[in-house]
C-alpha cells in the first residue's frame, strides 16, 4: 500500500508540476535532514522530519499528492546513509511514514481543496481545532499502522502491541503532533522562513531523546555484563541468562506484557541466577531447577539482596527473590522467569530434549508453573519451528 502510493503521488506530482517548488524544497530539507538524525539501529522515530512531514501535508495549496511525494522523495534520500551500514527496517519507516502522511494529507487537502475548511472552521481558533482534530486521527492512524506491523512482524497479541503504540503516541507522538499543527500555522501566517525557527525546539528534543538512548543502551549492557558473572564464574552454561532474557520477553508479549513491564522481566531475566555467586560449589550446569524448594528461594533471596545493591528499578529485586515461590503467590514476571528458566535448564540442545522439557513443564502445572505461562511458552516455541507435544 506504501508503494503504490508513493508511486502514485511522485507520478501525479512530475505531470502537474511543483506548487511553491521553494516551500517543497525547504520542508523536504528539513525532514531529510530529521532523517540523517535518526540513532540507533534505524528503526526508532525521526520526530522532526516527521513533524515537517505532517506539517507540509497541512499546508493549505499543496494538495496530497504533492505531500506524500516530497515526504517519498526526502525520505529516500534519507534513508541512503542508514541502508549503506546495513541499519534494519529503514523501508519499513519510510512505508509507515508514507501512509501517515498520505493519511493527514488527504483529510485535510481534499476539505481545504474544496472550500470546505474556511467554511467549517473559519480561520481562528476553529482552524486550530480543526488541525489538530486531523493530526489526532492521525496520530491514532499512525498507533494502529504500528501496531498491525508489528504483529505481522513478531506474531505477538495485537492488544499489548496497540497499548504500546498509543503510550508513545502520549509521549513523543502529542510533541510531533503539536509542533506539526504549529508549524503549518507559523507558515501560513509568517511564511516559510517560520519552518527553521520552529523546528528548533523539536531539534533540541531530538537530540535530547537521543542521548537518553544512548544512556539507555549502556544501562541495558551494564546489566547484562552483570549477568554475565555468573558464566565467567563457571556457576552457569554460556548464553544462558541471555536465552532466558530473550525468550522471557517473548513470553511475556504473548501473556500481554508491554513498557515497563517488559522491562522489568528483562533485566529481571538477565540477572535470574546471580544468587548462585554465594555458593561454595557451583550447582551442576547451574540448573537450579533441580534443586530442592529451600534451596531455590535461598538463592534466589540472596540474589534479590545483589540485586537491590546494583541500583535497578526495586521491582526488578521483587522479580528475582520471588522467582522460587508457588507460582499462585508470584507476580506475573516472576513466573514468567520461572518457567522460562526451567525451560533452558531441561531443554540441551537437541528438539527431542525441548519437548521433552515442556512436557515435565506442563506435568508440573499443578505446583510449580502456572498453566498459562506454560502455554504462552509453547506458542513461542511453536512460532520459533519447535512443534510441542500436544496438551494432555
Amino acid at each position: 500500500m506504501g508503494l503504490l502510493l508513493a508511486v502514485w503521488a511522485v507520478v501525479h506530482t512530475v505531470r502537474a508540476g511543483i506548487f511553491q517548488p521553494q516551500l517543497a524544497l525547504l520542508f523536504g530539507v528539513f525532514i531529510l535532514f530529521g532523517e540523517f538524525l535518526r540513532f540507533g539501529r534505524g528503526v526508532e522515530p525521526a520526530p522532526l522530519g516527521g513533524a515537517v512531514g505532517l506539517a507540509y501535508a497541512l499546508v493549505g495549496g499543496t494538495g496530497a499528492p504533492q505531500a506524500v511525494a516530497v515526504v517519498v522523495a526526502a525520505g529516500l534520500v534519507g534513508a541512503v546513509p542508514h541502508i549503506a551500514r546495513g541499519r534494519g527496517r529503514v523501508l519499513d519507516h519510510l512505508a509507515r511514514r508514507v501512509l501517515t502522511v498520505s493519511f493527514a494529507a488527504l483529510c485535510f487537502q481534499s476539505l481545504d481543496r474544496a472550500g470546505q475548511v474556511e467554511r467549517w472552521a473559519g480561520t481562528g481558533a476553529g482552524y486550530v481545532v480543526f488541525l489538530v482534530l486531523v493530526l489526532a486521527l492521525t496520530g491514532l492512524c499512525d498507533a494502529v499502522l504500528g501496531a498491525h506491523r508489528a504483529k505481522a512482524r513478531t506474531g505477538y497479541p495485537y492488544g499489548p502491541l496497540l497499548r504500546d503504540q498509543l503510550r508513545s503516541l502520549s509521549g513523543t507522538g502529542s510533541a510531533v503532533c503539536a509542533t506539526a499543527a504549529v508549524l503549518a500555522l507559523a507558515v501560513e501566517v509568517a511564511g516559510p522562513w517560520a519552518l527553521p525557527v520552529f523546528c528548533v525546539p523539536l531539534l533540541l528534543t531530538q537530540l535530547s531523546v537521543r542521548r537518553y538512548a544512548g544512556v539507555r543502551a549502556t544501562y541495558r549492557q551494564t546489566i547484562a555484563s552483570l549477568a554475565r558473572a555468573t558464566e565467567i564464574a563457571g556457576y552457569t552454561p554460556p548464553g544462558h541468562a541471555r536465552r532466558v532474557a530473550d525468550l522471557s520477553r517473548a513470553v511475556g508479549r504473548e501473556l500481554g506484557l508491554s513498557g515497563a513491564e517488559l522491562t522489568v522481566l528483562e533485566y529481571a531475566a538477565l540477572m535470574h541466577d546471580i544468587g548462585q555467586l554465594s555458593l561454595v560449589d557451583p550447582v551442576p550446569e547451574g540448573a537450579t531447577t533441580r534443586l530442592p524448594a529451600e534451596e531455590q528461594r535461598r538463592i534466589a533471596l540472596l540474589g534479590g539482596a545483589v540485586v537491590r545493591r546494583t541500583g535497578v528499578p526495586a521491582a526488578v529485586a521483587v522479580v528475582v527473590e520471588r522467582q522460587a515461590d508457588p507460582y499462585r503467590e508470584q507476580p506475573p514476571q516472576a513466573r514468567i522467569v520461572r518457567t522460562v528458566n526451567a525451560y533452558d535448564d531441561l531443554a540441551g540442545d537437541s528438539a527431542a530434549g525441548a519437548l521433552a522439557a515442556l512436557e515435565r513443564l506442563r506435568l508440573a502445572t499443578a505446583h510449580e508453573h502456572h498453566p498459562e505461562v506454560v502455554e504462552a511458552l509453547a506458542r513461542v516455541l511453536v512460532r520459533g519451528g519447535l512443534s510441542p507435544v500436544p496438551p494432555g
